[in-house]
């Protein structure tokens, strides 16, 4: 099982948004998200959140808390365990991002961005202000989400 990371970056009521058009042969293509990628070995989830923040954006993550796990599962590929957080304290400039164009994009706006179906699920969560620790279990079928369970804590 592969593990990741994305992170919701918070300022002014609005969240940093990837607009993933940038690089070739990408399965998030022309789909909003957050920042976020890959734990390498070696690494922790926190150790992987910062420095993916500041390899895709030049910010420095100085406030942030995890926020939930979320475990896909696709037929067709290997699962995923993605550690999803939120930051609210930052150092820095942005800068440009080789995997796509990122934009602040008001809170209120980003439901209605393209976005994976299962994005939705726990970014709703966030929007609307769920404080407690989440879990969920979402399972694709191609790019098709089929089941959707969410426990809280």
């Amino acid at each position: 099982m592969t593990t990741t990371t994305l992170c919701y970056i918070e300022n002014d009521n609005k969240y940093l948004m990837l607009h993933r058009v940038k690089k070739k042969n990408d399965m998030n293509e022309g789909k909003w998200i957050g920042v976020g990628g890959h734990v390498e070995s070696q690494e922790t989830p926190e150790e992987c959140l910062v420095r993916e923040v500041k390899e895709e954006t030049g910010l420095t993550l100085t406030s942030y808390k995890f926020r939930g796990l979320v475990t896909f599962i696709n037929s067709e590929s290997e699962s995923e365990l993605m550690c999803v957080f939120t930051a609210d304290g930052y150092t820095g400039e942005l800068i440009e991002c080789n995997e796509g164009e990122l934009c602040w994009i008001d809170k209120a706006r980003v439901s209605e961005l393209p976005a994976w179906e299962g994005d939705r699920v726990f970014l709703d969560l966030l929007l609307s202000g769920e404080e407690r620790f989440f879990s969920a279990k979402l399972q694709y079928e191609g790019d098709r989400l089929v089941e959707t369970k969410i426990n809280l804590y």
